[in-house]
């Protein structure tokens, strides 16, 4: 294991989340009294995701959907429940400042792959399971080349090509292409339905779906009605 990554990264994670936080402060009060006027409560969003060699964590965000039910008291469709303040929040990465608390308790760092859900373990070839090899982050080398615009299979890849290329150079080359990203609020797509990117079947959605389509082409295949000759 390289220096860096042993070491270095960890230095860096604290050296730049912990004046972020400090100085930041000021916002995170105020996005998180928005939160609570426009969404209610809880201010944040807790999900319990796999860390550091698939170790599991509770990651924090802002609020940036409403619990709108339909009438038989079920969550509706996450694109159902977002609002513009919600959207703004996404837009702009704004729900993803908790996050940072999760960099200085070492359970991300600010660059790695994204933390994507617990019920996917299990369902990664033995080559993309290798983005576990490294602490999960706020950003990444898939968020900066393209983010919402790829198909999860191409995130997997770049997400291990990343675990293979891990460096100081090329981690503030990330920090600073997002910063630029973030401002001028690119490759964010707040309405993807995660089933439309999802083509390696990760999300159970994906698999119903595939598994449906496999159906139906099977279904539509021609059958041999001569029998054996």
């Amino acid at each position: 294991m390289r220096p860096y990554q042993t070491v270095g990264k960890r230095l860096l994670d604290l050296a730049l989340a912990v004046p972020a936080v400090v100085v930041g402060a000021p916002v995170f009060i105020l996005v998180a009294v928005l939160v609570r006027l426009k969404l209610g409560q809880p201010v944040l969003f807790r999900q319990v995701r796999p860390g550091l060699h698939e170790r599991p964590f509770t990651i924090y965000k802002f609020r940036s959907m409403t619990d709108a039910r339909d009438a038989d008291g079920k969550l509706l469709p996450e694109m159902e429940r977002h609002t513009r303040f919600g959207r703004l929040l996404r837009r702009t990465s704004l729900d993803e400042l908790p996050e940072l608390f999760n960099v200085i308790r070492g359970e991300m760092s600010l660059v790695g792959p994204r933390p994507l859900l617990m019920e996917y373990i299990g369902y990664y070839s033995a080559e993309d399971n290798r983005r576990h090899d490294v602490r999960p982050g706020i950003t990444g080398w898939a968020q900066i080349n393209g983010r919402n615009e790829l198909l999860r299979s191409e995130r997997l890849a770049l997400d291990v090509w990343y675990v293979d290329h891990l460096s100081l150079r090329l981690d503030l080359q990330i920090i600073g292409t997002t910063l630029a990203q973030v401002v001028h609020s690119t490759g964010v797509r707040v309405d993807q339905n995660v089933v439309d990117i999802d083509d390696v079947g990760l999300h159970p959605n994906s698999r119903l779906r595939q598994a449906r389509d496999h159906a139906v082409l099977d279904a539509a295949a021609p059958v041999d009605r001569l029998g054996p000759s």
